[in-house]
């Protein structure tokens, strides 16, 4: 347990919470919507410090980032805990132990350590994921500080449902981030998350003059937000922001609450993808179906394939040292796309751990 950040004091013992969205009014005894930051005595506590559920080594692609180190490996962590809701959330066990459980469980784990078995895994990042990072936003900030440090860059998988006090806060500490846009009306993002929408596209765009890098996510869901007029809408808006950020259409399957809802075809993230090019995206990507068209990214400019991957494995990767196409020679955006010289050891170290 540790005194938490950015809040403050109110009447009678109460406190006002400034990490989310939600602006929590939390009262004596009581947390916020996360349910892992509780007032005590006048005072609040993040009670998920340190408290790892999950910790992994994956590759970038699978946050999903393919625009960012691609090829390389990102040791993951979370905490329990989420700011949300969703009704198909598929690690809900974890998201929303502290609601349903009414219990906080974990590995107590120093942001030393984090740090240590990230550098002895091979990986080049920390991403923050599984849950929601902001929720545990003090152990992420303090584990990034001593990442950044250690060469190692930060990458959050986020509802994008934080403050800019909080993005404030990890300015210079987080590198990039893929955002779930989990659909384009506040309908949806009221009922099936217990939010709102146009908080996250004020994060994104945030974070894009803070200098994160940024992807974009959608899981197309049948029947809920898979309609034409409601994904051109989320890729015009990425178009406007940026014709270069890259937007991940991703394949619904059944989870949690949502069990009676079919899995997307192909045909439709295949759709998806069509739109997005239509609206003037120079990246659009297909996932959860491993193998169809949409996993490679190709120059927007003469076409050339530049990064082949079949699932979140990097089977090609072309792009020059000075992140152009080797063909036209144009830049093609994101983070140190060309291939990294793998160390054979730290490889062997990284598939052990993946095997465990």
């Amino acid at each position: 347990m540790k005194e938490a950040l950015l809040y403050s004091k109110a009447e009678e013992g109460a406190v006002n919470c400034h990490l989310c969205e939600f602006h929590c009014h939390i009262h004596e005894g009581k947390t916020g919507v996360c349910g892992v930051r509780e007032n005590i005595g006048g005072v609040l506590y993040t009670m998920v410090y340190g408290k790892l559920i999950a910790s992994h080594v994956d590759a970038i692609e699978k946050k999903p980032l393919f625009h960012f180190l691609p090829g390389s490996a990102s040791y993951s962590i979370a905490t329990a805990g989420c700011n949300f809701r969703c009704l198909h959330c598929q690690n809900f066990e974890i998201s929303q132990m502290p609601r349903e459980r009414n219990r906080i469980e974990g590995e107590e784990t120093g942001p030393a350590t984090v740090v240590a078995r990230a550098l002895e895994s091979g990986a080049t990042s920390i991403s923050y994921t599984y849950t929601e990072p902001t929720i545990f936003f003090e152990f992420a900030r303090d584990t990034g500080v001593l990442a950044k440090a250690k060469g190692l860059k930060n990458v959050f998988v986020t509802n994008g449902y934080m403050t800019d006090e909080c993005l404030d806060g990890l300015n210079g500490i987080l590198d990039a981030a893929n955002v779930d846009i989990k659909a384009f009306t506040e309908s949806f993002y009221r009922k099936v998350c217990g939010a709102r929408l146009a908080p996250v596209l004020e994060s994104v765009e945030y974070m894009r003059r803070l200098g994160i890098w940024v992807e974009i996510t959608t899981l197309v869901i049948p029947t809920m937000n898979d309609s034409e007029e409601e994904l051109r809408g989320i890729a015009r808006w990425i178009a406007k922001t940026d014709s270069s950020m890259p937007w991940h259409v991703s394949a619904f399957r059944p989870a949690y609450r949502l069990m009676n809802v079919p899995s997307t075809q192909a045909s439709t993230l295949a759709r998806a993808m069509e739109i997005g090019i239509e609206e003037g995206l120079r990246y659009v990507y297909t996932g959860n179906i491993p193998g169809i068209p949409g996993e490679s990214t190709f120059c927007y400019n003469c076409k050339e394939l530049l990064i082949e991957r079949f699932g979140f494995t990097v089977s090609k990767n072309i792009v020059t040292g000075e992140g152009k196409c080797p063909r036209c020679g144009s830049l093609i955006a994101g983070v140190e796309l060309w291939p990294r010289r793998k160390n054979p050891e730290r490889r062997a170290v990284e598939c052990s751990q993946n095997s465990a």
